[in-house]
């Protein structure tokens, strides 16, 4: 998959790791990270409580497009969080093979046909059919301000961060 038009591949400024901007070496592609958003069971969603409290839950959801969907309950309390505060951090399972988006939350504006190729990946995925149009359901999309991915076993080596433009 070709990276987003609007993300910047770059290399941490991470010097105390030996990590400098300008080392290009060893980057991990968007390729890398697209494959491991596809294949991912759970997406780690963290939002902000009201009080300011971290709040970190498990989600199932569908990468498609290079956008990740992922439904709620409209009472949950991460759909109460991300409809106050929609800043949200998202990652992956694995600390081997680390992604990490940084980000907004919000409803996702999707076609019929977006819809139905969302559902079709829950189906696959989960072998459960999602009602992603039910009334009491919400269907978020993530838009990323920044991805961080790395392999722990060539870390730093491997550090990259995407950022992207508003």
């Amino acid at each position: 998959m070709t990276p987003p038009l609007n993300a910047r591949r770059v290399r941490p400024n991470m010097p105390h790791y030996g990590v400098m901007p300008d080392q290009a070496d060893a980057m991990l592609s968007w390729d890398w990270v697209d494959e491991r958003m596809h294949v991912a069971r759970n997406y780690w969603v963290c939002s902000v409580c009201a009080d300011g409290r971290p709040h970190s839950v498990p989600v199932w959801g569908a990468w498609v497009d290079g956008v990740l969907y992922f439904g709620t309950d409209r009472a949950a309390l991460k759909a109460r969080n991300i409809a106050r505060d929609s800043r949200v951090v998202v990652h992956l399972d694995s600390g081997d093979e680390t992604v990490i988006f940084e980000g907004t939350a919000a409803e996702a504006q999707v076609s019929a046909e977006q819809l139905g190729r969302i559902g079709e990946r829950y189906v696959e995925k989960y072998e459960l059919d999602p009602e992603l149009a039910e009334t009491d359901s919400l269907l978020l999309s993530l838009t990323p301000s920044r991805v961080m991915a790395w392999l722990e076993k060539d870390y730093p080596a491997t550090a990259t961060y995407w950022l992207f433009d508003d």
